[in-house]
C-alpha cells in the first residue's frame, strides 16, 4: 500500500490522537554556562641597579672611492692619506652603590575559622514516593528539565602590585673617531678625469683624572 492508496483519517481516530507540549526553550538548553573565577594575586618586584664602567673607544677610520660609470675614455682617483696618533688614559674611580630595603606585606588576612557544630544542615531529606524507601527516590523532572551541560564559575579577582626601584649609573668614557674619506667618479662622461684626494693628520690626547660616583639608597615599605 503506497502513500496515494492510505486511507485518510475519520473524525473519531484524530479526536483519539493526543499530544505533549514542548518545554520552553530555556529548559532545553543544550548548554548553562556561568563562570565563577577566584583569582589572588600577589606581586613585588623590587629591582636594585647600580653600573660602573670605564672605557676608551678609538676608531680612525679611512676610505677612499673610486669609480667610473657609463663612462668611456674617463680615469676616476681617489686617494685618502690618514696619520691618526691617540693617547686616551684614564685615572679615575667609578663607583655605583645601590641600596635598597623592602618590606612588603600583601597577604590578605586568613578567613575565620567554621565552627562546625554551630552550623544547620541546609539539605532537605528527600521525600519517598509511596510504596519505595527513601534510598528509592525518584527524580520527578523530566529528561528535557535542564541543561545538558550545566557550568557554574564565579570570578573574583584581588591584585596587589608593588615595585620599588633603585638605580645608579657611574661612568668615565674616552671616545675618538677620526674619519678620512676621499670619493672620485665619472658618470656618464667622456674623456673626464675625476681625482679626489684627502689628508688627515690627527693627534688626540683624552685624559680623564676624576671619580664619578653614583649612590642610591632607597626604603620601601609596601603594605597591600
Amino acid at each position: 500500500m503506497t502513500d496515494s492508496t492510505m486511507p485518510p483519517l475519520t473524525a473519531e481516530e484524530l479526536a483519539a490522537e493526543g499530544s505533549t507540549a514542548l518545554p520552553d526553550k530555556e529548559v532545553i538548553s543544550l548548554l548553562d554556562l556561568n563562570a565563577d573565577l577566584d583569582i589572588g594575586l600577589d606581586a613585588a618586584a623590587p629591582i636594585d641597579l647600580a653600573v660602573a664602567a670605564n672605557a676608551n673607544v678609538a676608531a680612525p677610520i679611512d676610505a677612499a672611492v673610486g669609480a667610473n660609470v657609463l663612462s668611456v675614455g674617463s680615469e676616476a682617483q681617489a686617494l685618502a692619506d690618514q696619520g691618526v696618533i691617540i693617547d686616551q688614559g684614564i685615572t679615575g674611580e667609578a663607583v655605583a652603590e645601590g641600596s635598597q630595603d623592602s618590606t612588603i606585606d600583601q597577604a590578605d588576612a586568613a578567613p575565620a575559622p567554621v565552627d562546625e557544630a554551630t552550623q544547620t544542615p541546609t539539605t532537605e531529606p528527600t521525600v519517598p514516593v509511596d510504596g519505595a524507601s527513601p534510598t528509592d527516590a525518584i527524580d520527578a523532572g523530566g529528561a528535557l528539565d535542564g541543561p545538558l551541560l550545566n557550568v557554574d564559575v564565579d570570578l573574583a579577582a584581588d591584585l596587589d602590585l608593588a615595585a620599588p626601584i633603585a638605580g645608579a649609573v657611574a661612568a668615565n668614557a674616552n671616545v675618538a673617531a677620526p674619519i678620512d674619506a676621499a670619493v672620485a667618479a665619472n658618470v656618464g662622461s667622456i674623456d673626464s678625469d675625476a681625482a679626489a684626494l684627502a689628508q688627515q693628520d690627527a693627534i688626540i690626547t683624552q685624559d680623564i683624572d676624576a671619580d664619578a660616583n653614583a649612590t642610591t639608597d632607597q626604603s620601601s615599605d609596601v603594605s597591600q
